[in-house]
């Protein structure tokens, strides 16, 4: 059974940055495609951000292309997404959420064919 647990959330004002970290426990993140999905108050679920299990595919939304940033470290089993120029509409809960894909290069084609997810992470964007 895998395990995610997000780390890194907290108060930043705008313009500031954060570094969420995904720690994994119980089975390696070697072969999962690992997202970072938010949810902020009253609204949907969103995937910000998505890396593929070789680190070859590398998605983002619209809403964070050029301010976020997802990489993988394997070796300690870990997914991070550094959040730069963070905005107040990237007020949300982050959690990370992993998906075992037919080819290692791609990312799951929605939100629901995540398998396995953290108990998320708050970050708040205020001044």
């Amino acid at each position: 059974q895998l395990q995610l647990v997000e780390s890194g959330g907290g108060l930043v004002q705008p313009g500031g940055s954060l570094r969420l970290s995904c720690a994994a426990s119980g089975l390696s993140l070697d072969y999962y495609a690992i997202g970072w999905i938010r949810q902020a108050p009253g609204k949907g679920r969103e995937e910000v951000s998505c890396i593929s299990s070789r680190g070859s595919t590398l998605n983002y939304a619209d809403s964070v292309k050029g301010r976020f940033t997802i990489s993988r470290d394997n070796a300690k089993n870990t997914v991070y997404l550094q959040m730069n120029s963070l905005k107040p509409e990237d007020t949300a809960v982050y959690y990370c959420a992993a998906d075992w894909p037919l080819d290692g290069s791609i990312c799951p084609g929605n939100i629901d064919e995540y398998d396995y997810w953290g108990q998320g992470t708050q970050v708040t964007v205020s001044s």
